[in-house]
């Protein structure tokens, strides 16, 4: 989920710093364009590849989702391990279990913004499988909901859900009390988004935090006067989960947020399965056309299904990734901005995000090719500029992994500050990112769906500069 900004308070010397790292249009297609249709194909031919197309994508969900699944669980078993034996042992392998449950989890995310399952809003689906991805994936997050933090007096916050009981309000309009005398599942569940988007209780970052702690001074990233240095992520210290007073406190709430991560993504995963059984398999079998019966009007037309995946792949990589999840950070630039941003893993982010884009346009899960690929009705010479496009993207997102895993690089939040040598490699991603998210006009058009570029990127995007 994302957050929208205002990025009119960025001062007149950031935009120009900005502005000399080559920042410049994300895309050369004109706003009212729109691709027709290339191939020549007949009613039946058209409405074969399109079940192919879709077969492909429905198993790349399922392999991608139970993934996300079985990682979530040795998630929970870590997490389990180290609050029932608190040591600093403990602590890294949670810490390590959570980063991989990401490098699953990371690629499903081009599944959103599609009208599937993860964050469908109305309907059916919404119905049974509950738009979960804010209680998945949202973000960023006001830790100080959750726990303490370091005010730049040096003192730390208080007021959270860990240092209160009885009934708690977060701030915010509208916001409503919950019961965290006990912290529960159905407690942080009716905690999540309760008042505003960055009411976050729920989640991968909300367990983050909780293994990392802060990150940084999010009054000043640049002059970062907390955990000081390129390499230095959060540093919880083990004290809060032993001798502190609110020690079992953080213990209950990472248990019920590991427990409610499995739960909801077994709900997502099960609309992929290649069975019917109740909600379980519905989602797939309607995006097939597969449902038979009563249920046969909730099965989904195939260019429909095809025009909302399409367009969602667009707007997720350029609206979502090189915009709300780069741009905004590099802008501000600001730790709160980065997508992982108390683990430092924003790097492993944006790297298979991007991934998840690949998967799905070429038909390929974990080095496993699945039926037909979405791009393979573009012309040799269209496909290799595609491919020639997603070479540079690769070699690009590799520069900003490589630079954050070596022992003297800098993570992503050091990376996008005006003075780092590697911004420009930051910027540079964003755009071609921004221009691939384009190319899905001219695959959809393959297939007669038209779509122009204001279908493939969000209206509600962060205005950036220059764009």
């Amino acid at each position: 989920m994302k957050l929208k900004y205002t990025l009119g308070a960025i001062s007149l010397a950031t935009v120009l710093a900005l502005s000399t790292t080559g920042c410049g249009s994300s895309s050369s297609t004109p706003e009212t364009e729109t691709f027709t249709q290339v191939k020549d194909m007949n009613a039946t031919e058209k409405a074969s590849k399109m079940k192919a197309v879709l077969t492909s994508y429905a198993d790349i969900a399922l392999a991608s989702y139970t993934d996300s699944v079985n990682d979530a669980k040795a998630l929970q078993t870590a997490i389990t391990t180290f609050t029932t034996t608190p040591t600093d042992v403990n602590l890294e392998a949670a810490k390590t279990a959570w980063k991989a449950s990401r490098e699953s989890y990371g690629q499903t995310e081009i599944f959103r913004l599609s009208n599937g399952p993860i964050d469908v809003e109305e309907g059916w689906a919404a119905d049974a499988y509950g738009a979960l991805e804010g209680q998945i994936n949202a973000w960023p997050l006001d830790e100080n909901m959750i726990d303490y933090t370091t005010a730049e007096d040096g003192n730390q916050t208080t007021g959270n859900i860990i240092d209160s009981t009885g009934m708690f309000t977060p701030s915010g309009d509208g916001a409503e009390a919950v019961d965290i005398t006990t912290i529960t599942v159905d407690a942080i569940t009716a905690l999540n988004e309760n008042g505003g988007d960055a009411n976050v209780a729920t989640g991968y970052h909300a367990i983050e935090f909780l293994l990392w702690g802060q990150d940084q001074d999010y009054a000043s990233m640049i002059n970062d006067n907390i955990t000081h240095g390129a390499q230095k992520a959060g540093d919880r210290p083990i004290s809060d989960y032993t001798s502190d007073g609110n020690a079992q406190r953080r213990k209950d709430f990472l248990n019920a947020a590991a427990q409610k991560l499995v739960d909801d993504l077994t709900t997502v995963s099960s609309a992929w399965n290649t069975a019917v059984d109740g909600n379980k398999g519905k989602y797939r079998a309607a995006l097939l056309g597969n449902l038979t019966g009563t249920d046969a009007t909730s099965n989904i037309g195939s260019a429909t299904a095809l025009k909302d995946i399409m367009a969602g792949m667009g707007v997720f990589i350029k609206s979502e990734l090189a915009n709300e999840r780069i741009m905004v950070a590099v802008l501000t630039p600001s730790e709160e901005d980065e997508h992982s941003c108390f683990s430092d893993n924003t790097h492993r982010d944006v790297v298979l995000n991007y991934q998840g884009f690949t998967n799905v346009l070429k038909g390929t899960y974990n080095g496993k090719t699945y039926g037909t690929s979405m791009y393979s009705l573009l012309s040799d010479e269209e496909k290799k500029a595609v491919d020639t496009m997603v070479s540079s993207i690769d070699a690009k997102a590799a520069k900003i992994d490589e630079v954050a895993k070596a022992t003297s690089g800098e993570h992503f939040d050091y990376q996008i500050k005006p003075n780092s040598a590697n911004r420009d490699n930051v910027n540079n991603t964003r755009r071609e990112l921004r221009t691939l998210g384009d190319e899905m006009i001219k695959v959809a058009a393959q297939y007669g769906i038209a779509l122009n570029s204001d279908d493939v990127t969000d209206p509600d995007e962060s205005e950036v500069p220059g764009t």
